[in-house]
């Protein structure tokens, strides 16, 4: 994936009036914390929302270029308007390559079509569309597979049948066995015959 880079200036003034002021003029407030103290910051709207249409945003390192000078980022939050398609608030955390980041990533649901279960009609209800990791930044992945191609009639997908790169791991399977919750299902549809 190309580097994604998002350009940030300091700003010094806060609270709700200097938030609002900041959005009519283009902006979005933010902070920038991790390493060092925290830093409020403003992005250009129109470049933060072209880089939310980036598939693997969330799960990416970016480069903040925090008036002129670039930090290696991870979006940690991003704050909404409840009505409206706008964001109101982003909060970037610096990321240290010796340190392990705990990340969102997207679950990707492959090769369900191979499975004798999809050619026998049945269908998969995902249950999960992201999961939290652990890893160094440099084995962040964009997404985590999730390989169908054995999954059989009225089986659950758990979090422990993701095959994961090495260096990553799956918060919730750190805590132990009973936590490995579903992600998924395999089902047949209502009006399909048994064994079809």
């Amino acid at each position: 994936m190309s580097e994604i880079v998002i350009n940030a200036q300091t700003r010094n003034d806060q609270g709700k009036g200097a938030s609002r002021r900041l959005r009519r003029e283009g902006r979005i407030p933010g902070i920038l914390y991790g390493t060092e103290a925290p830093v409020a910051v403003s992005v250009n709207a129109n470049e933060l929302y072209k880089a939310l249409q980036l598939e693997g945003f969330y799960s990416s390192k970016l480069t903040l270029n925090l008036d002129g000078t670039p930090t290696t980022v991870i979006i940690k939050d991003l704050q909404r308007h409840p009505a409206k398609p706008v964001v109101l608030h982003a909060d970037f955390q610096r990321i240290d390559d010796s340190k392990k980041i705990k990340i969102q990533v997207p679950l990707t649901f492959v090769n369900f079509a191979k499975s004798a279960a999809a050619k026998a009609s049945a269908k998969f209800a995902a249950e999960a569309s992201t999961v939290e990791i652990l890893c160094l930044p440099q084995n962040l992945p964009e997404a985590l597979e999730v390989d169908l191609s054995n999954i059989e009639m009225g089986q659950i997908a758990h979090l422990s049948d993701i095959t994961l790169p090495e260096g990553v791991e799956i918060v919730a399977l750190r805590r132990g066995e009973d936590h490995d919750q579903g992600i998924g299902y395999c089902y047949a549809p209502r009006g399909a015959k048994a064994g079809a």
